[in-house]
C-alpha cells in the first residue's frame, strides 16, 4: 500500500499576548492577539455551514446564532482562512486602514500559511486586529510594508499562546477472528493509537479505535503478521489531537531539519516591536 502523506499543523493552546509590530519602514503598526478559536466554530468551517464565500451577512449570522459571538465579533470578520483561521477587525476609526482590508487580509493569510515552530500551517485560531496606524501617504502603506508588519503581529502574539502541534488522526476499523483480538489491540495501542469499541458478531470481533496517521507506516505489514494474514482493516481520516508533549519537541526538530530551519524556534520578542 502507498505510505500516508502526514501533515502537521501548528496551533494556539491558550490567548496570547497583545503583541505590536511595525512595518519595514517603520511608519506603520499593527497590534494583535491570537487565541485559539472555538470547536464549535471549527467544526462549522469543516462541514462547510461557514466559509468566506457565503458572503458577510451569512457569517455574521452563522457565529451569532450558532457559534454564539458577540454581535461586534461576527459582524467585523474579514477573512476566513483555508486552515480553520478567522481574521477579526476589533479596532475603530482607524485611517485608512477599510482601504487596506485586502493587504492586512493577505498579511494574515501569508502568518497562517507556515507558522514559526516548524513552517506548518497554523490552524484553529481567532486572530483579532485589535488597534493600527497606518501611514497617510498610500506609498509608504502599499503590501510590500503591510503584510510583513501584520505577518510579525501575528506570529509574535502567536508565539506567546503556548503553540502546540497538531497532527492527523485516523478511524480505524479491523475485523478479525476472535483468537487474534488481543494482538490487535495491543499493536494499536504500541503505535499511540487507542480503542473505542470492540464487538462480537460470531466468529469475528470488529474492533474501531484511533491512530495518529504518523504511525500508520509499515502497519500493513505488522497487521498481516499479527493476526497471520487473518485480519480485514481501513482508515479514514477522523479529526486532529495535540502531539504528546513527551514527543512534540522531537517532531518540530525534526521536521525544522528536514526544512534546513534553524534548530531553535524563534522567539516571540523576534517579531515583537518597542513602542
Amino acid at each position: 500500500t502507498s505510505q500516508p502523506l502526514v501533515v502537521y499543523r501548528e496551533t494556539a493552546s491558550t490567548e496570547g499576548v497583545v503583541a505590536m509590530a511595525k512595518s519595514p519602514n517603520k511608519h506603520s503598526r499593527f497590534w494583535v492577539q491570537v487565541e485559539p478559536l472555538e470547536q464549535n466554530v471549527v467544526d462549522l468551517m469543516e462541514k462547510g455551514a461557514l466559509f468566506e464565500a457565503m458572503g458577510n451577512k451569512r457569517i455574521t449570522d452563522t457565529l451569532r446564532d450558532e457559534a454564539g459571538w458577540s454581535a461586534q465579533e461576527a459582524k467585523n470578520v474579514w477573512a476566513l482562512e483555508e486552515h480553520r483561521n478567522i481574521l477579526v477587525d476589533l479596532t475603530k476609526g482607524i485611517q485608512y486602514l477599510r482601504e487596506s482590508k485586502e493587504t492586512v487580509s493577505s498579511g494574515f493569510r501569508w502568518a497562517a500559511k507556515n507558522g514559526p515552530l516548524c513552517d506548518e500551517p497554523i490552524r484553529g485560531c481567532k486572530v483579532k486586529l485589535l488597534d493600527a496606524k497606518l501611514h497617510e501617504d498610500p506609498v509608504h502603506r502599499g503590501p510590500a510594508q503591510l503584510m510583513p508588519a501584520m505577518k510579525r503581529a501575528v506570529w509574535g502574539s502567536f508565539l506567546t499562546a503556548k503553540p502546540v502541534l497538531s497532527e492527523p488522526i485516523y478511524k480505524i476499523g479491523v475485523s478479525v477472528p476472535q483468537q487474534f483480538v488481543g494482538d490487535v489491540t495491543g499493536l494499536i495501542t504500541r503505535k499511540r493509537g487507542r480503542i473505542v469499541s470492540s464487538e462480537q458478531k460470531g466468529p469475528i470481533t470488529n474492533i474501531t479505535g484511533y491512530l495518529p496517521v504518523s504511525e500508520t507506516f509499515g502497519l500493513s505489514a505488522e497487521m498481516r503478521g499479527a493476526t497471520s494474514g487473518h485480519a480485514f482493516w481501513q482508515t479514514q481520516f477522523d479529526h486532529w489531537e495535540k502531539v504528546p508533549e513527551s514527543i512534540s519537541m522531537e517532531v518540530i526538530a525534526g521536521i525544522r531539519k528536514r526544512r534546513g530551519l534553524p534548530e531553535e524556534i524563534p522567539k516571540a520578542n523576534k517579531f515583537i516591536d518597542e513602542v
